[in-house]
């Protein structure tokens, strides 16, 4: 077994790398689940699981479950489950779907674990009355909403749906922990990279950013759906995290 005083650095260098992970892995299962959305009008029930890992110095192995279930009349539930041997996430959001658009109503997070304090948000989105209020890490916040505001869910399913629908170049306006942020992303092809025994070229994509050393890679298997089969997330330290596709059941 490795000593607990390595893994302490990994953890306490501001919000780290681990929940970066994390966080990026709800955008794995996010893409995958949605696979089908390209020929379905609507969302559908699923169940998909990962494996993740990180490397720096020592290997940790964690996993995750993300759940998409009907609540009626066009509400879903859509929620993360990632477990590892540090860390513990819980992550929901209720959205409807309108004019294959997220609309987010009500989101919840919650980190813990071994080492790790407790790190807890919620927003609730009350479009009628125009305003969003929440709570991160015990202060409350209050954000005027603007039209296609998201939040840290809803914006990764928004970016597949976009994805699908031939977009190479995007970006999104999304509150988390009080304050709205720009995510960009893009896409492009690269015929090096295949699936096994797959005959297209995997499509990749790229988190966007300004000034930083930080990477993050994602591809997605045309010849599957556009299933994410992969994420890679580099750190400037050399650090690499990396998240691969187990299981995926799409039902109805």
């Amino acid at each position: 077994m490795f000593p607990v005083s390595s893994i302490v650095p990994v953890l306490q260098a501001g919000r780290i790398t681990l929940v970066s992970l994390l966080c990026m892995l709800a955008l794995l299962l996010s893409n995958a689940a949605q696979a089908e959305i390209q020929t379905a009008p609507d969302l559908f029930p699923f169940e998909v699981s990962y494996g993740a890992s990180m490397e720096k110095g020592v290997s940790l192995n964690g996993s995750a479950k993300r759940i998409l279930t009907s609540q009626g009349n066009g509400v879903w539930l859509y929620r993360t489950e990632v477990k590892s041997f540090i860390a513990d996430l819980d992550e929901s959001l209720v959205l409807k779907w309108e004019d294959g658009k997220v609309v987010p109503l009500r989101y919840r997070y919650r980190l813990s674990g071994f080492l790790i304090k407790d790190r807890k948000q919620s927003i609730d989105f009350d479009w009628k009355a125009g305003v969003a209020t929440g709570d991160y890490r015990g202060k409350s916040f209050e954000v005027a909403l603007q039209e296609g505001l998201l939040d840290p869910l809803g914006f990764q399913v928004q970016l597949h749906q976009d994805i699908l629908n031939g977009k190479r170049e995007m970006e999104y306006q999304v509150l988390d922990r009080g304050k709205i942020d720009s995510e960009r992303f893009a896409v492009v092809n690269d015929d090096s990279e295949r699936t096994d025994g797959g005959e297209s070229p995997l499509l990749k994509a790229e988190k966007v950013r300004e000034n930083s050393k930080r990477e993050t890679l994602m591809w997605f298997d045309p010849d599957s759906q556009y299933v994410l089969v992969r994420l890679l997330q580099a750190e400037p330290d050399g650090s690499k995290y990396e998240l691969k596709l187990k299981s995926v059941d799409l039902g109805g």
